[in-house]
Order: C-alpha cells, then sequence, then structure tokens
C-alpha cells in the first residue's frame, strides 16, 4: 500500500451546513476569537484562526446541519492519488463549480467528502489561475 510518508497532510479547512451562518458566525468570533474572512450572497460565511478556514454554509432544503465536508492541504496530489488506487478506491475528482480553495474531492471509505488543495486552504485559486501556472511552469 502507497502511504503519504514524505509529508503528513494537514487539516485546513472544515465546511458546517447551519440553518443561520450569521448566528453560528458570531458564536464562533465571540466565544473562540475567529476572524471573519469572507462573506458571500449565498449567506456562507468563512472564519478562520489563522490556519484553519471554517466556513459556515447554509442548509438548502431537508439537509441536515452538521460537517458536510473538510479538507487537507496536500503536497503531492499524485501521491495521493497512488494511495487511493491502493486501496482500491477512485481517484479524487474535480471539485463542482470550480471552486477557489480546493481542486479535487474524495470520499472515505464512509462516504465522508474531503477536498484536497495543493495550494492551501488560505488563498483562492480558481482553474484559470492552475491553467497559468502550469503553462508558466511548461
Amino acid at each position: 500500500m502507497a502511504a503519504n510518508t514524505n509529508r503528513k497532510a494537514k487539516v485546513r479547512h472544515i465546511a458546517i451546513k447551519t440553518p443561520d451562518p450569521q448566528k453560528l458566525a458570531e458564536y464562533y468570533t465571540k466565544v473562540f476569537g475567529l476572524d471573519v474572512v469572507l462573506r458571500r450572497p449565498s449567506g456562507s460565511v468563512y472564519l478562520s484562526d489563522g490556519d484553519l478556514c471554517l466556513a459556515l454554509l447554509p442548509t438548502r432544503g431537508e439537509v441536515a446541519p452538521g460537517i458536510e465536508h473538510f479538507g487537507f492541504h496536500i503536497q503531492d496530489a499524485e501521491e495521493i492519488a497512488k494511495s487511493l488506487e491502493a486501496l482500491g478506491m477512485d481517484p479524487p475528482k474535480a471539485r463542482p463549480n470550480d471552486p477557489p480553495y480546493a481542486e479535487t474531492r474524495v470520499t472515505d471509505p464512509d462516504g465522508n467528502m474531503i477536498d484536497l488543495s495543493t495550494h492551501g486552504f488560505e488563498m483562492q485559486e480558481f482553474q484559470e489561475d492552475r491553467e497559468k501556472k502550469t503553462s508558466a511552469a511548461g
């Protein structure tokens, strides 16, 4: 089984579904001192402690509140793909809607969604930015 032996992936992102992102953001800012880094027109609020990005996403329809997905900052996407293949699992797939924080998504054996990002969750990087970097490097 392939293993990520060089560097450990770092949990840098957690997304929580909530009926009231603004209220939950107030809780996390007042109780734990997190900073609001982004408010979206959708109602989503993104907070940070300087290392971790906490996304508070509005629930839609019958979705229960709770953790929606989490994300790892990884060093080597190919190494992760090889590790998944060795376990007989699907490789990472592109995230829907070209999100700016993570390039791909996988699920663990229990079906929990995991975002993967090589550039980290501190900055936004859209597909167009990724393509520019790739063409400049090659």
